[in-house]
């Protein structure tokens, strides 16, 4: 089995592990972001009441809408991420190696040539899977107080009021919807900021890399062993990489959300975008560059806490499975 797989099938399962665990935050962001009513207008409500909210209003299971897609989708793009960066990683030092010969730099990948690989990775599994993402998106700001999609029927005021409850919005009532308002390029929607929100983890590569090349040259030097380094620690690196990625990207975060959640027909002009550009014009203008940040504090929390279980478990799970090919390869030899 190659590095570049066994890289794929561990991502795809640490992002499955680091979704489940921190889901609620990730819905409660996305309403968040998604909002459109300015900060003069409403009142903001906290992350934790927020969640309190949508659980006495909706049910517990509204934190979990579009988990099924989402964890398709996050097994999708941690794998497809993952084995193409690895691929490129290995192109990137046997280049190094090569340059290393010729006497041209360390034969180490630089930070340049790991932030191109990262934003590489990035672009291929946007284009690969927004489909997915546009479909959860809509999964989790859908609220079963929305009157557009499922109208209540209610009796006269003389006679006991009868509610007619919605049918269940799944899945492939998500992507009929999406299909019957934009067609086909309706899943490709916020395709744009999304493709320059690659920086996001490439600068989030580029930092965890960095930071983890330098804690095994120094485990090195002390005698301690280059691959000496602790789940503890793989889990703080990951934080500390996710964080600083996170605040630079959030606008287009923002803008992303926007253009995937369902645009509501016959709504205020104001809260309709047309596209990348219209959105940013229109939250500068009626919402301030606040409205680029809503929701920034949970999402930061979130992010770094799946991002931390994510290089955690990603790395014990490559550990794992490189010792048992290594066991299993060494017993074939024995025998």
């Amino acid at each position: 089995m190659s590095d570049a797989l066994i890289c794929g099938i561990a991502g795809a399962g640490a992002g499955v592990i680091a979704q489940l665990i921190t889901y609620p935050l990730d819905t409660v962001n996305t309403r968040q972001r998604t909002d459109r009513n300015s900060k003069k207008m409403k009142k903001t409500l906290g992350t934790i009441e927020q969640m309190c909210q949508v659980v006495k209003q909706e049910g517990w299971d509204r934190l979990y809408g579009g988990l099924a897609p989402s964890l398709v989708g996050t097994a999708a793009s941690q794998g497809v991420y993952y084995y193409f960066y690895q691929i490129l990683r290995n192109r990137a030092e046997t280049d190094a190696l090569v340059r290393k010969k010729n006497g041209i730099g360390d034969g180490s990948v630089g930070m340049f040539s790991s932030l191109l690989v990262a934003a590489l990775s990035g672009c291929v599994n946007v284009l690969l899977t927004n489909p997915i993402w546009v479909v959860v998106t809509r999964m989790q700001t859908h609220s079963r107080k929305d009157k557009d999609n499922h109208p209540k029927l209610e009796a006269s005021h003389d006679e006991i009021s009868v509610v007619v409850e919605p049918s269940p919005y799944g899945t492939s009532h998500t992507i009929q919807e999406v299909y019957g308002e934009d067609g086909i390029s309706g899943f490709w929607n916020g395709v744009f900021p999304t493709l320059f929100m690659v920086s996001n983890p490439s600068i989030q590569f580029m930092l965890y890399e960095t930071l983890l090349k330098k804690i095994r040259k120094r485990r090195a030097s002390s005698n301690k062993g280059a691959n000496d380094v602790t789940a503890l620690e793989i889990f703080l690196l990951g934080a500390v990489a996710k964080l600083g990625a996170t605040v630079v990207t959030y606008p287009l975060l923002v803008i992303k959300s926007r253009l995937q959640a369902k645009q509501d027909i016959g709504a205020d002009k104001r809260h309709q975008y047309k596209g990348t550009l219209d959105a940013l014009m229109k939250i500068i203008r009626y919402e301030g560059f606040h409205g680029f940040f809503k929701g920034m504090g949970t999402k930061i929390v979130q992010s770094v806490l799946a991002a931390a279980i994510l290089f955690m478990v990603k790395e014990e799970l490559v550990r794992c499975a490189r010792w048992l090919l290594t066991g299993r390869s060494a017993a074939n030899a024995i025998r």
